[in-house]
């Protein structure tokens, strides 16, 4: 596995951040992007634009969904699912929830995972009952590149219906970190606004 030296990449201080570091902080970013995209899909006009509503929704439940697959994959444990989608579509607020929740825990799961951990393959069945098997790193990037892949989607369709989507890239979401850090006051209110405002 190793060092990463890409500027975006490294941690404090220009010091370079290790696999077991990287993966932490990509799913700090995904919630970040998660809760960027996910207040303008709520914000969509579902009477001007209901189709577009409804699919971006659609596209953050499959996003979702795969989370949640592959944190079952990841454990060992059933996820319950027997597709990549839901028959339903939640309410955005609904989703939204779930999804900060999956997000925390793919955090903590990520940040307790040592270079050997994330090396071990694991063997696992896809929705339609295929045999997979990939390494616990395989598996948080493809959760990571999969909900990357799918925001663009959802960013896509709020630019048709007039809304600028967020700027979903990594260094925003470290840019944005590693200065309101230095005023945590700052940082307080706005974590406390995304998640309760």
């Amino acid at each position: 596995m190793g060092d990463l030296s890409h500027p975006a990449l490294s941690g404090a201080k220009g010091r370079k951040m290790s696999l077991p570091d990287l993966f932490p902080s990509l799913f700090r970013y995904k919630a970040w992007a998660d809760e960027e995209l996910h207040a303008l899909a709520a914000a969509l006009d579902g009477d001007a634009h209901p189709d577009k509503r409804h699919l971006a929704i659609r596209i953050l439940n499959h996003i979702h969904v795969v989370d949640r697959i592959f944190a079952g994959n990841l454990t060992g444990r059933p996820h319950g699912y027997a597709g990549t989608n839901t028959p339903g579509t939640p309410e955005a607020a609904e989703l939204l929830a779930a999804v900060r929740e999956t997000d925390a825990w793919y955090i903590g799961y990520a940040s307790g995972l040592s270079e050997a951990e994330l090396a071990e393959d694991l063997d696992f069945t896809f929705t339609d009952g295929g045999h997979g098997r990939m390494s616990r790193a395989e598996m948080l990037m493809q959760v990571i590149t999969h909900g990357g892949y799918h925001r663009g989607a959802v960013g896509r369709i709020l630019a048709e219906c007039g809304l600028q989507p967020p700027r979903d890239i990594y260094p925003a979401s470290c840019t944005t970190a590693s200065h309101l850090a230095e005023r945590p006051a700052e940082l307080w209110q706005l974590l406390h606004m995304k998640r309760y405002g």
